[in-house]
């Protein structure tokens, strides 16, 4: 198993991109740690990881607080004794509107939670990593990073800055063996669509599938097995890369 006896913590971890994840890394042999800011979707996660799963456990908390980013990596330590693969998956999606209308409220939720929720779990989590000689850091941004789409304005530019967050990251850290990675998903199968395509009919989603070369939606399953790979020692000459799982779409 290409996670055996790694640690991984992974927010937003109770639907989504973020429940595969959990799933698949618990498969390959991690320990996990899933947070999530809704309690109940947290600890179906954390059931549904398996029997054959080391004592998955689940924490609520919201990712852009920062007592809440400490406390969860300190529950990481104090439960398995170390942090080896921090996923700051955790997102928040906007429903598109012209950025003249977005709300100072929006804009700054958006950032806190797609942007500094990133470097408030870095900040905790790096000084746990540096003492173990090494880590993991995996951050789901978006295509939106790189091929952004009109009247998302405030969501458009969250991603970019988590991107060049983790390039950021990357060059930093290097020397303390944490490598450090993006995902860009394309648009997923997964409860936020909605919100981006106003609706979850076939005809709301048809406008994006057109955009996507291999004809489908990204699956959560997609994102987790590029998070196992990128997580592996399969992937230890690799930071500072920016992975599109996108079906083509942006090319």
């Amino acid at each position: 198993m290409r996670l055996a006896e790694k640690v991984a913590l992974v927010t937003g971890g109770g639907s989504g991109f973020g429940a595969a994840i959990c799933r698949r890394f618990a498969d390959e042999g991690a320990m996990v740690v899933v947070v999530d800011r809704d309690a109940v979707a947290g600890e179906r996660a954390a059931r549904e990881i398996g029997a054959g799963a080391a004592s998955p456990v689940f924490m609520a908390a919201d990712v852009a607080l920062a007592a809440d980013a400490r406390r969860m990596i300190q529950m990481a330590v104090d439960r398995f004794g170390r942090l080896d693969i921090l996923v700051n998956n955790a997102g928040r999606a906007q429903t598109p509107l012209p950025f003249t209308s977005t709300s100072e409220d929006e804009f700054d939720r958006l950032f806190a939670v797609n942007a500094k929720a990133i470097f408030l779990a870095a900040q905790h989590a790096v000084p746990v990593m540096r003492r173990q000689g090494g880590g993991v850091i995996l951050n789901t941004v978006s295509v939106a990073a790189i091929r952004p789409r009109p009247n998302l304005t405030a969501y458009n530019s969250s991603k970019g800055a988590a991107l060049l967050m983790s390039k950021s990251l990357a060059i930093e850290l290097a020397p303390d063996n944490i490598r450090v990675n993006a995902i860009c998903p394309g648009p997923g199968d997964t409860p936020m669509l909605a919100t981006f395509v106003g609706g979850d009919s076939a005809a709301h989603r048809a406008p994006f599938l057109s955009s996507i070369p291999l004809g489908r939606l990204t699956a959560p399953i997609d994102i987790a097995n590029a998070m196992v790979f990128l997580a592996s020692d399969e992937a230890n000459f690799i930071t500072g890369a920016v992975l599109e799982v996108d079906g083509g779409r942006c090319i």
